[in-house]
């Protein structure tokens, strides 16, 4: 190529125009029209024309005449109709070379200035041919239609980006006045769509791109600043669950489902039935917390003298609900009630949960009931399951049953039948973890409240282990029958770190790691936690799927519905798998963040904690009062080992990112 001649190449997406200074068989030199001396190969060149500058006059006689020459070419640009030349040549579906073009374009003669002017023309209108250094190929029509939607979309994106990016910029700064979602335009809509996808799921957001580009374009560098942004705009609170939007949680019931609760509610059930036996007469108690409203277990006690009847009833969530139907369908979406301390999200709706399948005093109720006879040693000496119908006598708290469990003798009797039965259960290899349970809520005032309780308090170890052994005998009911259910096994503990008698705070959290973890099957195995033979769980229908299931295999032994396959327990438990999964998540998430606020307020305050294990560059402390872990930077040289009690102080804590730190002393 010869020094002088004027071409054209692609940089940062636009077409430069330069002179060339010197050819070798390597390289050009190459002086732009920006006045900028480059080198290239010339296979880089997109285009060389005829026209040609004389090299004698100087650098700046030829930065100006290459940028003459580019005005030249794009007025002559501009007199290309692209879209023209798409309707005279889409017949073709041939590649077109560039002369042909351009002699179409320019037919009163064309010279390299015109071949230049087609290139820029079509390098601004890529939508009608595609093209390269060999010439022009058009679009079909069917691919112009896709192009165009495709370019519309491109078009939408960038206008979303420009705008949403100056939105999210002056929501930021304050410019904006806080506002609720109603007052939103529909631009403002689409802005939060994206960012609240973007900003809960980051990469794996369908909106991942755009949310980069807005925030990007907002000059946001942490993506937490969003959220505040959100919680200006009043779309989210500042103590917004944001676990219930990324694991997909209904938190209302779909249409469907309301109106088959309405006519359920309408429904009644026969006050006698041959199938059920008739339990109304029998004094019958509930134990639950304070806020309770879904009762779905009672008991009664009866003595006769050289032996008890020990009754165990649960409500009858089967009647009501039947497998496949609408309520039952988002019950297994659900898979159980999330319990939460500002708010509960139940498995079924609440004029079912809450109404006719709840055991409420004086209501007559359908149930399932398990009738156990012991001696006056407490010893299990038969038992039946049965279909029943029950009237719940009274409703007692866990306080009230701790108040007159001394002078209350059926009360006394429950008690001494559970203690009993968890001897049992230790002696045959059972590990009991004995913990303090942290309770957190909101109270009706919105006041954020901490407490413990004493799970071995005589209401908690009654109710805890007459539910384990109701459980245990109906997992044997079905056993015997050969029936698949939900069975719970559980392998041998890695380790054990102490007795039945039981051990210290220390090696009962411990413990807990060296668990294994349980298992579901459609076949009955030993539960070594718990150290019995079959294990199921059918006391809580109205909160678990898994006990609603369980209950169903029941009734089916007596004809009241039809029995649960081997095929159909084992797709149970694999549909269940995620939203069981979920909903552990979510509610422990939620109890750790609760508990973080509430120690928001306690920084600089000291607490004792017991060291559980030393780590690099830190000691792993548990905070008894709250029973959470913590890290201790080991920054003095402290000597520590398991089990020492110790005093720290919290220094920095953070719901929102979840974080906590404390320091020694």
């Amino acid at each position: 190529m010869e020094p002088g001649i004027v071409v054209e190449f692609i940089d940062r997406q636009k077409i430069n125009c330069a002179v060339v200074l010197e050819a070798d068989r390597q390289k050009l030199r190459l002086l732009a029209e920006n006045n900028r001396e480059i080198k290239m190969s010339e296979g880089r060149l997109l285009h060389a024309s005829n026209r040609s500058l004389d090299l004698s006059g100087g650098r700046d006689r030829l930065v100006a005449g290459l940028k003459e020459t580019v005005r030249l070419r794009e007025a002559l640009s501009e007199k290309v109709d692209i879209q023209e030349l798409w309707e005279v040549l889409n017949a073709e579906q041939n590649w077109i070379p560039l002369h042909t073009i351009t002699e179409l374009c320019f037919p009163d003669g064309a010279d390299g200035d015109h071949e230049s002017a087609v290139i820029r023309a079509f390098f601004k209108n890529r939508l009608y041919f595609k093209f390269n250094q060999e010439g022009f190929y058009p679009y079909s029509a069917e691919q112009l239609v896709q192009l165009r939607a495709q370019a519309a979309e491109a078009l939408r994106k960038h206008r979303l980006i420009e705008k949403g990016g100056e939105w999210l910029k002056r929501i930021l700064e304050g410019s904006l006045p806080d506002c609720d979602r109603m007052e939103l335009s529909s631009d403002e809509k689409e802005f939060i769509k994206i960012l609240t996808s973007y900003y809960l799921y980051e990469k794996e957001s369908a909106y991942a791109d755009l949310g980069k580009a807005i925030t990007a374009k907002a000059g946001i560098g942490d993506i937490e600043n969003l959220f505040q942004a959100f919680v200006k705009l009043g779309v989210w609170n500042s103590d917004e669950n944001l676990d219930l939007y990324r694991y997909g949680i209904h938190t209302d019931f779909p249409e469907a489902v309301m109106t088959l609760t309405a006519s359920l509610l309408k429904s009644s059930f026969p006050a006698r039935s041959p199938a059920r036996r008739d339990l109304g007469d029998l004094r019958m108690i509930t134990i639950d917390g304070q806020s309770t409203l879904d009762f779905d277990d009672a008991l009664s006690i009866e003595d006769h003298g050289d032996h008890y009847f020990l009754g165990v009833h649960i409500a009858d969530v089967g009647h009501f609900v039947e497998t496949d139907c609408a309520v039952d369908r988002e019950a297994v979406m659900r898979g159980s009630s999330i319990y939460m301390p500002d708010r509960k999200i139940p498995m079924l709706p609440p004029e079912l949960a809450e109404g006719h399948c709840s055991l409420k005093a004086g209501e007559l109720r359908p149930g399932i009931s398990t009738v156990i006879r012991l001696s006056r040693n407490a010893d299990i000496e038969s038992y039946e399951v049965f279909p029943s119908l029950i009237r719940v006598t009274d409703q007692l708290t866990y306080y009230d049953v701790n108040m007159i469990a001394e002078e209350n003798r059926d009360i006394s009797i429950l008690f001494q039948i559970a203690r009993k039965f968890r001897q049992r259960r230790l002696a045959d290899g059972a590990v009991h973890i004995s913990l303090p349970e942290v309770n957190v809520w909101i109270d009706e005032t919105g006041e954020l409240i901490v407490n413990k309780t004493n799970r071995e308090s005589p209401a908690r170890l009654l109710v805890s282990e007459i539910m384990i052994m109701a459980n245990w005998l109906m997992a044997e009911f079905l056993a015997e029958r050969k029936l698949p259910a939900v069975y719970r096994s559980q392998p041998d503990p890695r380790e054990r770190l102490f007795n039945e008698n039981g051990g210290t705070l220390f090696q009962n959290w411990m413990q807990r790691k060296f668990l294994s973890r349980f298992i579901l099957s459609p076949e009955p195995e030993r539960h070594s936690g718990l150290g019995l033979s079959a294990y199921v769980t059918a006391t809580s229908p109205i909160r678990k799927y898994f006990d609603l299931v369980t209950q169903r295999q029941i009734r089916s032994v007596y004809g009241l519905n039809p029995a649960y396959t081997t095929t159909d327990i084992e797709k149970t438990i694999q549909a269940l798998e995620q939203p069981m999964s979920a909903v552990i998540r979510i509610q422990n998430r939620r109890k750790r963040y609760w508990l973080l606020k509430y120690l928001e307020k306690r920084i600089g305050q000291k607490e004792e904690a017991i060291v559980l294990a030393r780590r690099k560059g830190f000691y792993l402390a548990l905070m008894t009062d709250y029973m959470i872990e913590c890290a201790l930077p080991n920054t003095t040289g402290l000597n520590l080992k398991p089990e020492d009690v110790i005093q720290v102080t919290i220094q920095h804590v953070d719901a929102r990112k979840d974080m906590l730190s404390v320091y020694m002393g």
